[in-house]
């Protein structure tokens, strides 16, 4: 983390290797390392005029692509990601999934034993909208910047199988999210996803493995017992719940004697 330059290390509350790795369908020495956190912004910050929301390097820089051997860093404030969960970012959620690395877990085993507060119906569609952007670049539908183009696979495969493999594996997760209020990492699949980007699968059977999901999707969400939406309110006092706990053991403060005391 030292060398990503994040100078706030004693605050971090969660810290994961994601991506492939964490969904369990890396292939060889293929991929760079993603490394995700939450940190917890100095109260001055917090409450102050200048927060501190989020912090993202690479060792690739914005020049070129990322190779096998680069790093992204992407960490996030304890607020910033807490209303990415409240919307039922796909991203965001795989945090409370995700087991905590090289931190010391106990305000991050907190908010896991609190997980359902972020859980909701609303979700779906941000999985969905997630899954739909990834078969549209596959498809022509919708336009790629020059990072977003993964010719090694397109030249191979005759279509972008890794950008396939995430849109089904977006689908499997919200599946099971809305079934049982979890989402498995990593995925039960994962056999299955390696298939996909190895390019077994003909761009065909993808698309009706898509459309099969979205279908068996949509009966999960019309079933499931998770609520329609999210307690903004619940959210925001449990986040600064969290937040008030850590400032206090960063910082105790000392009980004031009274004046009775202090003279004896």
């Amino acid at each position: 983390m030292r060398l990503s330059g994040f100078d706030k290390t004693a605050n971090l509350i969660h810290l994961f290797v994601g991506g492939s790795e964490l969904h369990g369908a890396k292939v060889g020495q293929t991929d760079d390392t993603d490394i995700y956190g939450i940190y917890i912004e100095a109260p001055e910050e917090a409450l102050g005029l200048d927060s501190s929301e989020h912090y993202v390097w690479s060792s690739a820089g914005d020049e070129r692509r990322n190779g096998p051997d680069d790093v992204d860093v992407t960490l996030y404030s304890l607020r910033k990601w807490g209303g990415m969960a409240a919307r039922g970012n796909a991203t965001s959620l795989h945090f409370l999934f995700a087991e905590p690395l090289e931190v010391p877990p106990a305000t991050w085993r907190k908010i896991q034993g609190n997980r359902n507060l972020f859980l909701s119906k609303d979700s779906a569609q941000q999985f969905i909208g997630f899954a739909d952007n990834q078969f549209k670049r596959i498809t022509g539908e919708k336009g790629r910047g020059a990072k977003g183009k993964r010719p090694e696979y397109e030249c191979a495969y005759g279509y972008d199988t890794k950008g396939a493999m995430h849109g089904l594996r977006l689908l499997y997760e919200c599946i099971e999210l809305m079934e049982f209020g979890r989402i498995t990492l990593p995925r039960p699949e994962k056999e299955r996803l390696i298939e996909v980007r190895s390019g077994s699968w003909p761009l065909e059977r993808v698309l009706e493995e898509a459309t099969r999901l979205r279908q068996e999707l949509e009966k999960v969400v019309s079933t499931s017992s998770l609520p329609e939406q999210v307690d903004r309110k619940a959210i925001s006092k449990f986040i600064a719940e969290v937040q008030l706990e850590f400032w206090q053991a960063l910082n105790p403060v000392e009980p004031q004697r009274s004046e009775a005391t202090t003279k004896s």
